[in-house]
This record gives structure tokens, sequence and C-alpha cells, in this order.
């Protein structure tokens, strides 16, 4: 039993052959077949299996491919529909090879290849074939026919996914990748090819298939409307005839051009274009051209192909049209960017698809279906571990990474103890159809362009501008402190923003180091501002006195010289159009990702995922080990009025000790709402309770720096947000944090694979 067992398992090794059925040539477009190929043949016999052509007699025509080591198996038939000849062909084969795997590009191979005992059965589903011209109308049927056949299943990318996600038990995303060395040659200014090096800037190219999935009279459009421009075409012509080509004086059709030399080509085009039509044919497409467009330094113009959209919109490269007229105009903005730095999130997002990335995940999971082959084609092996990432925490930081995660082909489980997601954004309608932020007001406001384009993906906004007021002696005056603020509350008569400046000096009380929150405010503005404005709301805010406070505490409230009553300056200042969560729903809307609300984490069998992202406390992560951390929590009281509005502005503040609120909002000046009843929600700060705001003070940034080091040694933790990195932050810095730790983490899975090869 033993030696059994033994040579069970060397037959079973990453040695086992590997024979690809493929609709496609290899020495057409190398494109995703191609790059996997050619990376399998590095470890194991590979062999690329084409379609049949026609020749005298039955036989196996074989060559081997110089640069990768693929064995090349194209069948030679009188008749090359006979599926009995194709049969005796590949068995063959299949005396030489010895017990195999077989990868599937085209389902129609099962014709002549379902009497075979596998060692495994793979179908990388690359392309919704049966709507592409001249389709088999028995494609789909021979579609399910392998699909209770295959032990694991490959989508290209995520629309096709979700079209076959319920389809098989064992199935995983993974879009088209980029060879990145290659493509980035092209911003090093390589040499120009002859061919090309006659055609006149500006440039606007295309390299890849050329058939039915371009939309041609929209091509003819472009190149009509701006006669200056020459359109650079690359690629093989399949499937058209030639007066289904547009002709041009600035077209300029090229033919295939090797691999190699694509760079070269792609380093002097000015645009790279993506004009697919939108039909059947290109409805689940993931371009493998996308990514290595802009790896190539170029920015790109493509129609609304769902899979382009939802990997590359929302930056600044990737621009999206719909007709010829609007791919002129996106062109001619393309042409007018020259910032490398729109680049950045681009090259972080190119680092964690790269075919060896890709490759590297995809071997894994079929080496486990070749050591756990199935009593029968039609039993799926499910691997023990439910998800690739645990996230804790539904809000900001918990969500935006949940999404990366699993954009990026990662299976994700995102839980809250809450009974909802969003977190503390939270919002919904109350009994009487008011829309009502249940932990408090949230405002958006940022100046982060990457921030807003990623949450526009989820969301559309109303703008907004917040306003708040302080009730004091003088009655409700500006906060921030402004010259309204001082003219009502000095009887003063300030008309610019020269003698607001040269007062408040008069107020102001300097001091040698500035070290708390206190130090700050009297430094600035004095100490009577200080005592009626500040002094008391910080009191009931923090628990504390400002003198055991940070500075950055009353930093972040500034104070202005003129008469501008805006709570934030930020650029970028709205609200969700259909509120908090209806964008997180949008955003956690993912097949990728599951939801479990109502959830703690202690309860969650953490063996069976793989990398965890924490956003609760971190002291608690560690069973405060060295003691607590100081958080405070809200208290929070709702009131509905049968009036239409109670207050002139969102938020009234409360800073005499007296009153036991801090502020009070009411919420329709956010939403926009129209309604002839109005909310309020009153706010009180406490020591007890969820956990909502870091206390920032010397003794707590020390003992946070003792919990940060234990986080540090947990190489499969991630903290995140204010609570997990124990910091105040506002909701466009959570989410920035998030975006940037998420392209970290998935560079650093890429890589950790790419070492493990």
């Amino acid at each position: 039993m033993t030696f059994i067992n033994h040579i069970e398992k060397n037959a079973r090794t990453e040695e086992t052959p590997l024979i690809c059925f493929s609709h496609l040539r290899w020495f057409s477009v190398f494109q995703r077949p191609q790059h996997l190929m050619s990376r399998f043949a590095a470890e194991r016999p590979t062999y690329f299996f084409e379609e049949p052509i026609q020749g005298p007699t039955a036989t196996l025509q074989r060559s081997v491919c110089e640069t990768s080591g693929v064995q090349l198996v194209t069948p030679v038939l009188p008749d090359p529909g006979d599926t009995r000849m194709l049969r005796d062909l590949l068995d063959q084969l299949l005396l030489e090879t010895g017990p195999a795997t077989a990868w599937y590009y085209t389902p129609a191979a099962r014709k002549f290849t379902d009497h075979v005992a596998w060692r495994a059965v793979v179908f990388d589903c690359m392309d919704e074939l049966s709507a592409f011209r001249f389709a088999s109308p028995e494609l789909k049927a021979m579609e399910q026919d392998l699909m209770r056949a295959a032990n694991v299943v490959f989508t290209g990318g995520m629309s096709l996914y979700e079209a076959r996600k319920n389809a098989h038990p064992n199935i995983h995303c993974f879009p088209s990748g980029v060879d990145l060395a290659h493509f980035m040659s092209a911003r090093g200014g390589l040499s120009e090819p002859m061919d090309q090096l006659g055609i006149a800037s500006p440039k606007i190219g295309y390299f890849g298939v050329i058939d039915e999935r371009l939309d041609m009279p929209m091509l003819a459009g472009i190149a009509e409307a701006r006669p200056d421009w020459n359109l650079v075409m690359i690629g093989p012509v399949a499937k058209l005839q030639p007066s289904e080509l547009p002709q041009a004086s600035n077209i300029h059709w090229l033919d295939a051009r090797d691999y190699a030399t694509l760079p070269a080509y792609l380093a002097h085009w000015d645009v790279a274009l993506m004009p697919f039509a939108l039909n059947e044919a290109t409805r689940f497409i993931s371009p493998t051209k996308a990514p290595e467009y802009l790896a190539g330094g170029k920015r790109v113009v493509s129609t609304a192909i769902a899979d382009v959209v939802r990997r590359f919109e929302g930056m600044t490269p990737v621009s999206i049209a719909h007709d010829a007229a609007g791919f002129v105009a996106a062109i001619e903005a393309g042409m007018g960017h020259d910032s490398d730095a729109d680049f950045d999130p681009v090259d972080d997002l190119l680092a964690t698809i790269s075919w060896d990335g890709i490759f590297a995940r995809m071997a894994q999971l079929i080496s486990a279906c070749e050591t756990r082959r199935p009593a029968s084609p039609a039993v799926h092996s499910r691997a023990t571990r439910l998800a690739d990432a645990l996230v804790v925490g539904a809000g900001f930081a918990g969500s935006v990474m949940a999404e990366r995660l699993a954009s990026a082909g990662q299976r994700v489980y995102v839980i809250d103890k809450r009974p909802h997601i969003a977190g503390n954004a939270y919002d919904e309608y109350d009994s009487a159809g008011l829309l009502v932020h249940r932990y408090g007001p949230h405002i958006f406001h940022t100046n982060s362009d990457e921030v807003l384009r990623y949450l526009s993906r989820f969301t559309a906004w109303r703008p907004y501008e917040h306003r708040v007021l302080s009730q004091t002696e003088h009655g409700l005056v500006p906060m921030p402190i402004n010259r309204t603020t001082l003219n009502q509350m000095f009887g003063q008569n300030l008309a610019d923003d020269e003698a607001t400046a040269s007062f408040l000096a008069s107020l102001a009380e300097p001091r040698a180091e500035i070290s708390s929150a206190r130090d700050f405010v009297v430094a600035s503005v004095g100490q009577e501002l200080y005592e009626k404005l500040f002094y008391g709301y910080t009191v009931k805010q923090w628990g504390i006195d400002p003198s055991e406070l940070d500075r950055s505490v009353t930093a972040r409230v500034p104070t202005r010289t003129s008469d501008d009553d805006r709570y934030f300056l930020d650029r970028h200042q709205c609200m969700p159009y259909h509120g908090y969560t209806r964008m997180f729903e949008n955003m956690l809307d993912h097949p990728n990702i599951t939801v479990l609300t109502g959830t703690d984490y202690a309860t969650m069998p953490r063996h069976r995922f793989g990398h965890m992202v924490f956003t609760g406390p971190v002291d608690q992560y560690f069973g405060h080990r060295f003691g607590e951390l100081a958080y405070r929590s809200l208290v929070f009281e709702h009131e509905t009025r049968a009036v239409e509005y109670a207050q002139p502005v969102a938020t009234v503040n409360f800073p005499s000790l007296t009153t036991p609120y801090t502020r009070c909002t009411e919420f329709k000046h956010m939403t926009g709402q129209a309604h002839p009843m109005t909310s309020l929600c009153y706010e009180r700060s406490s020591a007890e309770g969820d956990p909502y705001y870091p206390v920032p003070n010397p003794k707590n940034h020390e003992l946070y720096k003792r919990y940060e080091m234990l986080a540090d040694a947990e190489p499969s933790v991630t903290f995140l947000g204010r609570l997990g990195t124990y910091r105040y932050m506002n909701m466009d810095q959570v989410v920035g944090q998030a975006l940037a730790t998420a392209r970290r983490l998935l560079v650093d899975t890429t890589e950790r694979m790419n070492a493990a090869e």
C-alpha cells in the first residue's frame, strides 16, 4: 500500500503533461493562451492542440515554439470535421505523453476528448464564444457538458464570472494580465518601426485581432472628424470581408506584427484605442490590450466595455466614450495630459495583475485538482478555505478593502457585529420617511481627486457645503471663527481681511511652546474666545481638559479673516445622492464578496481564511495585553418634529457646560430631502459604549506604540481605519488609507506567489 501511494503521488505532481485545446492558432495574436501556456511549459510538458486543418492524409503536424518550449500539435485531416479520426490522433499523442491534464479554451473539443480519463480537466472560459460570428449553435450545449466534466473553471473577466458563477463549485475569476517588463519598455524611447515611422503624428493606435467586435462605423467617424490624425490598426483580420474595413487616407491597416515588436509601435502613439462595438460578442470580454497599453504609459480611450469600466474607470489615464464625437473629445483631452503622476494608481494596479502572478495562482489550483482527483467527473472537490480574505468591519476602511481585493479576483468575507453595513456612516429612512444618519452627521469633503473618483463608482453626488453655528450669549455665531463671528461677539465693524487679522492678533496670546489643544487656541485667538467657543465643547466631547489633549484636536478647526462661513474649504464637498448606505451596498455588491452582519469576528473559523483585515480596536484584538486604549463614544437622541425646518443650518454647537449636548444636527439641510417634517439628532459624548474616537494625548500615543509593534508582527493581519491604527481620520482619509493599503497588500501577495514558484 505504501508503494502504491508513492507511485500515485509521483504520477500527480506538477510534471503531469498539460494538453491545451484551443480554437486560436498559436502564431496568431499573442494573448492569454500564449502567455499562460508559455509559463506552464517551463514547469511541465505542455502541448498546444490546435483545430484541425485539411490535408491529404490523417496525421499530427508537430513543431516546438522556440521561445517558450510549447509543443505545437495541429491535426491534419482529409475531412477536418471527422470526429472519429480526431479521437484516433489524440490517442496517438496520449501514448506518447501518458496520463495528462486537459485544458480547454474551446468546448467544441469535448467531441473528440470526452473518452479520456484525464488527471484533471480545466476550462479557461476566455470569451463568450457562442456570441461570436459563425459560432456553432451547439456551442452552449458543449459548454454545459464541459462544465460538468471540469474540475476547475477560470474566467477571463468579471462579467464572464458573474454570468457563470453558479454553474460550477470551483470557479475563479482571472481577468487578463500584463507582461509588465515587456510593455513598460515602451516608456523608454524605443526606436520606431520603419512601417510606422513614415506615418505622421498624431498617431492613435490599436493592436489586437480585427474582427466583428470592433465598431467600424465609429472608427470611420473618428478618421473623418479628424483627418489630421492617423489611426494605426495593427493585427490580423478575422471573419471580416475587405469591404467591411473602413478605408481612408488616415487609417493604416498594418496587419499582424510580432508580439516582440509591439512595444516599439506603442511607444510612438499619442493615445491608444479600444473602439469595441457594444454587442453580444463584446458583452463579456476583458481585453488584454487595456493593461498592455497602460503599462506602455499610454492613455486609453475605450467604449463602455463592462470589464474595462469596472477595472479602470475613475483612473485618469482611462477614458470611456460612447460615439465618434466622444472618442474625438477624449483623445484630444488625452493628448493634452502630460502628468506622469496620473499613472501612479494605474501602475499600482498593474503590479497586481502580472501574468506571472496569474499563472502561479492557476497552477496551484490545478495542482490541487490533480492530487485530489474526484471519483467521477460530476463530483467537484471544494477547497477547505472559505475565502482568501476575512475583513472585520463593514465601514469605510473594511468595505473599500473588500471591494479592492474582490476586484483583484480574491474571495472575501466581510463581517460586522452590527446588524447593518456602512459602519458609523449608516443612514436609513425613519418612520416618518426622513433620511437620517443613525450615528450622527457624516459630511463628505476631500481634496483628493483619487478618493472622489473611486467613490463615484458607487454613487452619484449632490453638492453640499456644510455650515455650523455656535450657541453663545451673543446668539448664534458662525463656526469656525470668521469676521462675522468677531463682529457679533465683540461689537466690532471689521470690514476686510486686513482689519480682521489685526484684531485677531490683538486677541492672540503667543506661547513659546504649543503642545496641547488649549495652547493652540489661546495662542491663535486668545483666552476669551477659547473659553466661550472651545473649552466647554472640548471638555464635553473628550472628557478631559483641553490642556491634556494633543493640539491636533483644535487645529482641525481653522480661524478665518474673511466672512466665509463654510465649515470646510475642501475642493470637493458633496453628499451621496441616495445616501451612504446605498453607496456601501453598491460597493459590496460583488460576486466575490460575502457579507455577514450581526457577526462577531471571534466566532469565525480564522483558519479557514487567508489574510485578515481588522478595522476594530487594535487593543481589543490583542486582548488589552498592555491595558486599554482610551476611546470616546457617542450617545444619539433622535427627534422628529412636525415643522419643515427647525434650525437655520445643518448643525448647531453648544459650547456651554450648562448644556449636556455637544451639538444638534438637522439632516434635511444635508440630504436636500423635501418633506413637511424634519428630523433632529442631539449628541452627547461618553466614556462608555462603542468606540468612536481615539483620544489623542501623549499617554495614549505611547500605549499605542506598544500595540503597533504587535500589529507589525502579525504578517497575516492588516490593521486599518480609525480604531485599527488608533488615529482620528476624516472619511476621505480612511478611504485613501484603505486604497493605498489595498494596493500594497495586492503587490505583496503577487510577490509572495512569484517567490514561491
